[in-house]
């Protein structure tokens, strides 16, 4: 299998060369693209205006080419799948993040970004996350797991522009529990700002590192993390319309 790696914390980080190691491992060819710098909370912008620059990369690894891009995550599947990778691809795998991505986060992850524009444009893909405290050891077993997931997700039918979101939990791989099919929580960010002010340019914000999160709800994907266990979740087309969506719109004609 050809697997297209790509992720948002930049070429150089440790989860995207975990990832390159386990796929490598299991017999599979590996391409890189991915974004020069730091590129958290993209989610899925592309660059319409400014040029977007690509570098060769030495991964460090035999037969893997791989390119640093100036542009988002996005920007980097968009590039990869149009232009630069010159075989088809069979599977992306986004990641591994640093830091979960999961309930509402997801929104905003450039991670998750960067998989969602792979399934637009017809290509299987994945998003795996870990938490932000995580060891080499837990980046070395969410790699694993992920590349063993693309093996059979890869033969798994799916509708259209489906995303699979993994997380593995805080915990060392001998004691994560099984996964489990999760929802995303929604619970809501409270994030704080810090105000100050410059003489010569005036107000200015900056985010604090810490935010307040509402408690996930039992059996979200938060929930199950939680509690020590990887959590799958399928993300793609909006949910289907059901009976309140159909009567919510004819009433909207009748009053038209």
């Amino acid at each position: 299998m050809h697997i297209f790696l790509v992720n948002d914390d930049g070429i150089g980080s440790i989860g995207i060369r975990a990832l390159c190691t386990a796929a490598l491992e299991r017999g599979h060819r590996v391409s890189v693209c991915a974004p020069s710098a730091q590129q958290s909370a993209a989610s899925q912008r592309i660059t319409l205006i400014d040029p977007i620059y690509v570098k060769d990369y030495d991964f460090g690894a035999d037969g893997v080419r791989a390119w640093a891009i100036t542009g988002s995550p996005a920007d980097c599947v968009r590039l990869g799948l149009f232009e630069l990778i010159d075989e088809p691809v069979d599977m992306i795998i986004s990641g591994i993040n640093d830091g979960y991505n999961a309930g509402m986060a997801v929104h905003y992850s450039g991670t998750v970004g960067a998989a969602t524009e792979g399934a637009l444009n017809r290509v299987r893909s994945m998003a795996v996350s870990v938490h932000h405290q995580a060891t080499p050891a837990m980046y070395d077993y969410a790699a694993r797991l992920a590349v063993r997931t693309a093996e059979r997700y890869a033969l798994m039918e799916t509708p259209p522009v489906t995303v699979l979101n993994i997380n593995a939990p805080l915990r060392e791989p001998e004691n994560v529990l099984p996964p489990v099919l999760a929802p995303l929580a929604v619970s809501n960010f409270r994030d704080a700002y810090i105000r100050r002010e410059s003489p010569r340019s005036g107000v200015y914000y900056w985010m604090a590192n810490d935010c307040l999160m509402d408690p996930p709800a039992q059996g979200t994907d938060l929930d199950w993390l939680n509690r020590g266990h990887v959590t799958y979740t399928f993300m793609g087309n909006p949910c289907e319309h059901g009976a309140a969506f159909d009567a919510f719109v004819r009433d909207m004609g009748e009053g038209a």
